[in-house]
């Protein structure tokens, strides 16, 4: 929706291509209702196991993407009818001993432990990051998720990481790495990883780094609001200097919050959103950070976001604007 002035002749942001100004079907609920329609909004980090996989009805989100959750759940949910939308990663890959193995609020099967490569192994059979990675796709996974955590406990080799990105693309996956600790965003970037889970919090990546995780077309899943839940911490200022920088090179920003991670709303959180214009995002950008239909490649047919209302007239109220979004069904909206 291109920068226009309202009916008092304020100027109005510009909230991108795909926004517009609609109004309610006179034959729905909120017959004449005017408002904004956008796409369908998308949280790319949540954990179902933690809030329930019905937590997340009735709010505005059209699509989740699970990052991490036991292989019965990822199979039970492909049977569940209506929106969001769920996409799953399935278990966590990680090292023998490896994050988040042990961790209070990782259910059981949550972490999928994947041996070495040791460069013995027999031709004629799979190697173990192959099984793991062929396990996730049999109960439904749309995306591999590894972790790279040191802080935490151990983490892949270089060859191994290699072998699950290896696997995890010939079977068209792509692959997510949760990065924390020294030298993991390069690790990262230097085996293919697709998406970062997190905007790297524990290190400042140089911009030589940035440059090359751009280049490579790397996705940054944001979820700064849970580097400090609301206060401004160490890992929450290099988060942001880190995200404004890769943002500013170019750099494709998903909205994450990591949903199940500490006290936060269902639905869209309006911190994660402001969040994100602290890092340098423009409001054309925040929708689209939110409105990406990642990891499917096109947006989910015959529903929309309205948002009832005039449009925001600065960046500070578009987190709050946009939480009082509602899902609805496209053909319930006439263009203005």
């Amino acid at each position: 929706m291109p920068r226009a002035d309202d009916a008092a002749g304020v100027a109005t942001l510009d909230l991108g291509p795909h926004a517009s100004l609609v109004r309610r079907s006179m034959n729905g609920d909120h017959p004449g209702q005017t408002g904004t329609a956008l796409p369908p909004l998308v949280d790319h980090h949540v954990h179902l196991m933690i809030v329930g996989v019905d937590a997340l009805a009735d709010t505005a989100l059209a699509g989740v993407v699970d990052l991490g959750a036991p292989l019965d759940l990822v199979s039970a949910a492909q049977h569940v009818d209506g929106v969001p939308h769920f996409d799953f990663a399935g278990a966590f890959l990680t090292a023998p001993g490896g994050y988040p193995v042990g961790r209070r609020w990782a259910a059981d099967g949550c972490a999928r432990e994947v041996a070495a490569v040791t460069g013995h192994e027999r031709w004629a059979l799979p190697l173990p990051a192959e099984t793991a990675v062929s396990e996730q796709l049999a109960f439904g996974a749309s995306v591999i998720k590894v972790a790279l955590n040191s802080v935490a406990g151990p983490v892949f080799d270089r060859a191994t990481l290699d072998a699950i990105v290896a696997a995890a693309h010939e079977r068209g996956l792509p692959v997510v790495a949760h990065v924390e600790g020294d030298g993991m965003t390069r690790l990262a970037i230097d085996a293919r990883v697709d998406v970062l889970a997190h905007t790297p919090f524990t290190e400042r990546v140089d911009d030589e780094l940035v440059a090359r995780a751009v280049a490579a077309g790397q996705r940054w899943i944001s979820t700064l609001f849970v580097t400090g839940y609301g206060a401004v911490t160490p890992d929450f200022e290099r988060a942001v200097d880190n995200l404004r920088r890769f943002r500013a090179a170019g750099g494709r920003v998903l909205y994450g919050t990591d949903l199940g991670n500490g006290e936060q709303p269902l639905g869209v959180n309006p911190a994660e959103l402001a969040a994100l214009a602290t890092a340098g995002l423009e409001a054309s950008e925040l929708i689209a950070a939110i409105t990406d239909p990642w990891p499917r490649t096109r947006r989910a047919d015959g529903i929309a976001t309205f948002v009832p209302g005039p449009p925001p007239r600065s960046l500070g109220d578009l987190p709050e604007w946009l939480a009082a979004a509602c899902i609805v069904p496209s053909e319930e909206l006439e263009p203005l």
